[in-house]
């Protein structure tokens, strides 16, 4: 035990040493107290190592012997200003002494969180592409939101989403922002020299939002982390400035701002049309007469002659006009500098912009003279009209929710971010959760009239055969194919007869054919699958020359887009299977089956695996999550039947081995997922494990979870590259519970396994792997091959038969009436026909 003691002693030694050391630079003016709070809570509150911090404090002339007391207090640095430099000129002084390789801000009327440093750092040192990190802020109380995300207008004027309302998680998902709060920033040191810092011309109020503006144009990300948390006395420092001088400071640096980072036909248009609307924002702001100089305003009015009264507010917005003209041969300087380093396009950062057209005043002269200038001068041109795109499922939409809607309804929201968007189930079995986007169920009957709203449509599944129209239309179509149907038929269909199973195969496989004849994009779920796609796509004649010429990778038509998982680490929100389940301790070691129990799984293996561990570990259990699928419409298939006998047969039941009969709400399976200990998928060695994607090992990934599983399918080779768990081969019992155990009871294995899914969790979220339909959405094209002027692709492929071009009408029954047993139940008299008729070689 000593030994094992200085081990870790030596090793959180080590870990402290290659931390990063955080200059923390905070600024004062006139507010002592606040200031001294904040310094004492860096000094004693954070987890992070208290030699990693070097603390500096810059006090802006307060002048006020605030800077003596600042001087006395132990663990900071005070740097002296020889003037007011605001808090831009205050944060750029306080780097030029800082040492460290990550800069942090935060604001004198602040308080930091204890874990605040800790899970920004972390972020940096997971990813290089990230150039900050902007912190979640709260009221002084920790109850109301301050800040968790940014919106940027198109006139350069950023403002704050979600502030003043109560924290209650919602808003808890990391996530790219155009920029951080000044109150509560963390940046490398070497992006923030080289982008010359804050920009000291503003002084205060938009130099957070200029700075990231800027290092998302030269390729930085700014990541949203809600762990790292600051709480804020919000505005403290500007108490005794009167509005109208903060309405000049705003209006002045988002012209700036404006003018510096836009591009040259965004500036064109954008320009004329924010100096119009600062004007008219001013007036109406003021109500401000805008007709008092009329001429033909009567002499019997008032006296014309003599001074007019302007409200300060108004006058704001006219000094600041006048102030950045004045500013306008520096800011060209920095326009140059900005437009040569930029890497992306404004197009890029418009969703980042959360919502470009936002008019953020609600004067009603204001808003006649914004939609007025938006139309006239073409702003809208510049920054795009949301399209609207409709995602289609066939699965059922509730709080429980299997793979296929899970997936749909991911896509409406990470879409929904920057188009209109709707999200439409052809199931009856609709009752969605809560969603910012609108969710309806309408039968296939009547989405003729529904499909023409959309400019893009997505879907998956059986839909297009649901909806045949689709096929011929000019709307533009993404197939989302990351389930190879057909392969997983060849399983499923083993308990039905040769001829049944063989037109059940046929029909799914024409129905993904003509998913591939017709689509403009398609979204798949791995490597090893694109390229199986890419077989199908060349099988039916779809990789032309028209197509290859356009694009010779072929990934601007297919691209990979594995299931998701939150940027949201998972948290208890609730009870979960060791308080619901009866036989569950809270000591025993769990394992999880995460998901349903489907013929081309292998749970006979795992069963027996636990049978063999328990004579030698009596406090392993194993939990199956789900054992009735959520859409009422899909039978149980007769492996969970097998799976159960089994386990009755070993006399293992209600203690090592527990079925969940029913199927745990989509949001409530982190409670469950919490209480394992490790995850584990088997599976058998077939061409449907070869190109599965067994998206329930996301849910692990998602809650930190090792992993066991079988060997042969693309998360095999990622468990066993990245040091996730452990990989084992098909059908070894006595290797799977080796494996079991080892993962089990080894703590310095499993902690590793942990620390590694901390890393490769990050590249599953699903704002990530549904970055190439986000992208092809932002400006949707018909394939190469369905331009005007190419040859229109046949529907269905050649050589299908006139029969099974007539099966095609069977898909809706196969959906709705219980699966593909039930189709070959109506069909089975034909069927015999066609088998006998393909043995006798007709």
């Amino acid at each position: 035990m000593p030994s094992k003691t200085r081990r870790e002693g030596a090793r959180n030694v080590a870990d402290r040493a290659a931390l990063p050391l955080v200059s923390v630079v905070v600024v004062n003016y006139r507010g002592v107290e606040d200031t001294l709070t904040c310094l004492r809570a860096l000094r004693t509150d954070l987890d992070y190592p208290s030699d990693r911090l070097d603390i500096i404090c810059v006090d802006n002339a307060s002048g006020d012997g605030s800077a003596e007391r600042l001087r006395a207090e132990p663990g900071v640095r005070l740097v002296e200003a020889p003037a007011n430099l605001g808090f831009a000129g205050g944060c750029n002084l306080g780097v030029e002494h800082a040492k460290g390789q990550v800069l942090a801000f935060l604001n004198n009327d602040a308080r930091p969180h204890r874990n605040w440093a800790s899970a920004a750092v972390a972020v940096l040192a997971a990813d290089r592409t990230v150039g900050a990190v902007a912190g979640k802020v709260l009221d002084w109380d920790g109850k109301k939101i301050d800040f968790v995300d940014g919106g940027l207008a198109w006139y350069g004027a950023g403002y704050k989403l979600h502030g003043g309302q109560r924290d209650d998680g919602s808003h808890d998902s990391p996530k790219d922002v155009l920029f951080g709060t000044g109150s509560s920033l963390f940046v490398r040191a070497e992006v923030f020299r080289a982008l010359g810092g804050f920009d000291e011309r503003f002084f205060m109020f938009y130099e957070d939002v200029d700075l990231g503006w800027r290092m998302n144009l030269r390729g930085w990300r700014v990541r949203f982390e809600p762990r790292s948390i600051a709480y804020h006395r919000h505005h403290a420092s500007m108490s005794t400035v009167d509005n109208s001088r903060e309405a000049y400071l705003l209006e002045r640096n988002a012209l700036a701002a404006l003018y510096k980072n836009v591009e040259d036909e965004t500036l064109a248009k954008a320009l004329p049309a924010a100096l119009a609307l600062t004007v008219r924002r001013a007036t109406a702001r003021g109500e401000v007469d805008p007709e008092q100089l009329e001429i033909t305003r009567r002499p019997d009015g008032p006296d014309l002659s003599g001074p007019v009264e302007l409200p300060r507010i108004t006058l704001a917005g006219m000094l600041a006009i006048d102030r950045f003209v004045e500013m306008l041969p520096s800011l060209k300087a920095s326009r140059e500098v900005e437009q040569a380093a930029r890497r992306r396009s404004d197009r890029d950062l418009l969703p980042l912009m959360r919502n470009a057209m936002e008019r953020a005043s609600p004067e009603i002269p204001y808003l006649l003279a914004h939609d007025a200038l938006v139309e006239t001068l073409g702003v809208d041109e510049v920054y795009g009209r949301p399209r609207k795109i409709m995602v289609i499922t066939a699965d059922s939409i509730s709080k429980k929710m299997a793979g296929p809607a899970i997936r749909a309804w991911n896509m409406a929201e990470v879409l929904g971010r920057e188009h209109e968007v709707r999200l439409v189930t052809l199931n009856r079995h609709c009752e969605p959760p809560e969603a910012p986007f609108p969710v309806r169920y309408i039968p296939p009957a009547k989405m003729h009239e529904q499909t023409p709203w959309a400019d893009v449509i997505v879907l998956q599944g059986h839909v297009l055969e649901m909806l045949p129209w689709l096929k011929t239309s000019e709307q533009i179509l993404v197939c989302d194919v990351y389930d190879p149907m057909h392969l997983e038929q060849l399983e499923q269909g083993k308990d039905l007869d040769a001829g049944q199973r063989a037109h059940v195969v046929d029909v799914v496989t024409t129905v993904l054919s003509n998913q591939l004849e017709r689509g403009d994009f398609f979204l798949c779920a791995s490597e090893r699958q694109r390229h199986l796609w890419l077989g199908h796509l060349g099988a039916i004649g779809r990789l032309t020359p028209l197509l290859y010429d356009a694009d010779p990778t072929v990934r601007s038509l297919l691209a990979v887009s594995p299931f998701g998982l939150s940027a949201k680490p998972a948290e208890r929100t609730g009870p979960g299977l060791r308080a619901g389940v009866d036989g569950i301790g809270e000591d025993d070691k769990v394992v999880l089956w995460a998901g349903g129990v489907y013929s081309w799984f292998d749970p006979l293996t795992l069963v027996h695996a636990v049978d063999r561990l328990r004579h030698k570990r009596s406090d392993v259990k194993l939990c199956f999550l789900g054992m009735r699928h959520p859409n009422p419409d899909v039978p149980e298939m007769d492996m969970a039947t097998q799976t159960r006998r089994l386990a009755e047969r070993l006399d293992i039941v209600g203690r090592h081995v527990f079925f969940n009969e029913g199927w745990v709400p989509y949001h409530e399976r982190q409670n469950w997922l919490l209480d394992a200990n490790c995850g584990v998928t088997t599976h058998y060695e077939h061409v449907e494990t070869t190109f599965a994607f067994r998206t329930r090992t996301l849910d692990y990934l998602w809650a930190g979870l090792p992993i066991i599983t079988t060997d042969g399918d693309a998360f095999a080779d990622m468990v066993r590259t990245e040091g996730l768990g452990l990989v084992v081969p098909a059908e070894d019992p006595r290797a799977l519970a080796d494996a079991l155990e080892k993962v089990l009871y080894d703590t310095e294995f499993a902690a590793r396994c942990v620390d590694n899914i901390a890393v490769v969790r990050e590249r599953f979220t699903w704002e990530q792997v549904l970055a190439p339909l986000v992208e092809f959405c932002r400006n949707p094209q018909p394939a190469a091959d369905r331009r005007t002027g190419a040859p229109a692709p046949s529907v269905l492929p050649v050589g299908v038969s006139q029969r099974v071009r007539r099966d095609i009408g069977l898909v809706k029954e196969y959906l709705e009436a219980g699966g593909a047993a039930e189709v070959a139940k109506r069909a089975s008299g034909r069927l015999r026909r066609l088998v006998r008729e393909r043995l006798r070689g007709r």
